[in-house]
């Protein structure tokens, strides 16, 4: 049974993904794993109570599984209970790949979009730019997820993300005609392009040595220089400095880890978009997992709210 199908207090079985693992302690010094289960629909959170040394050594993340349990609803959000665990079998499914959450847009198509995109940003300094670092990243760019957990966790997630995020400036541009849509498109197809450094992957996604110490954030603008070196264009044009700071900024306060805020109208809403889209993302991605008239799990990103799903 596939996890967005899952009602409430329903006994299931089938096979999913082992997304996480951690072994923990009960007030009473008994060992269990809290997991995160997941397949192509979503992914749910469960704990193997009474966890033993060989099920610790078995059950770890990137591993496919055979899971009988209820789904059942504690504090308001979905969860499985009553977990039954075992290794999977000869002849049955057992490929990760198979259990990955991926966009819901074909990666061809946000390829071709993409590309096409690139061909409307006029600036010949912004345009080059861009084209010398999708080509350095290509593999990883249309692989990775957007994060570790929180949007667009999932495989092709970046790139996703990243195309959504054009789509809505290309229609905000059109309403708001002053601003400067070359420089909104090649700002956005940068913001998150250090991500394939700042991340390790689509399995068991982690924080690199580079995410943890340095960010993608600077990362990113470590990779515009080499660029700019690489292709001989001064550092100090206007057009490059202004390319850098929407970059810079996009996470919009110093303590989200931007260098530098907003200070022209084209990296403000370039940070309005990310926080848009990525808020949409943590949503949908919630709402997919409960029924009508239930709450979903607290999202921290979101001020640790909590959504309802209506019965209409």
């Amino acid at each position: 049974m596939k996890i967005n199908q899952m009602k409430k207090d329903e006994l299931f079985e089938g096979f999913y993904l082992i997304k996480k693992a951690e072994l923990r302690k009960t007030r009473a010094g008994k060992d269990y794993l809290a997991m995160t289960f997941q397949d192509d629909s979503g992914e749910i959170s469960g704990n193997l109570w009474d966890a033993q040394p060989h099920n610790v050594e078995e059950f770890t993340p990137g591993k496919v599984v055979h899971m009988q349990g209820r789904r059942e609803v504690y504090n308001g959000a979905p969860q499985v209970n009553q977990i039954t665990l075992r290794n999977v079998k000869e002849g049955e499914p057992n490929d990760p790949a198979d259990f990955r959450e991926k966009s819901p847009v074909d990666i061809a198509e946000i390829r071709d979009y993409l590309e096409g995109m690139m061909f409307k940003i006029e600036n010949a300094t912004w345009q080059r730019i861009v084209r010398t670092l999708y080509r350095k990243f290509d593999k990883a760019f249309f692989t990775y997820p957007a994060a570790k957990t929180n949007h667009h966790a999932f495989e092709n997630g970046l790139a996703y993300h990243t195309a959504t995020m054009v789509r809505l400036a290309d229609s905000i541009g059109d309403i708001y005609p002053n601003l400067n849509k070359s420089l909104l498109f090649a700002g956005i197809m940068l913001h998150d392009l250090a991500k394939c450094i700042e991340l390790s992957g689509v399995d068991g996604t982690e924080y690199t040595i580079r995410g943890n110490l340095i960010g993608h954030i600077a990362l990113v603008n470590e990779e515009i220089t080499k660029a700019i070196i690489e292709l001989g264009i001064e550092d100090d044009r206007e057009d490059v400095t202004v390319l850098r700071h929407v970059v810079l900024s996009h996470h919009g306060q110093l303590e989200y880890g931007s260098p530098v805020r907003p200070r022209i109208m084209e990296a403000e809403i370039i940070h309005l978009i990310d926080n848009i889209d990525a808020e949409m993302m943590m949503m949908t991605t919630a709402l997919t997992q409960v029924e009508d008239g239930e709450m979903t799990s607290r999202i921290f990103a979101l001020e640790n709210r909590s959504f309802y799903k209506p019965k209409l």
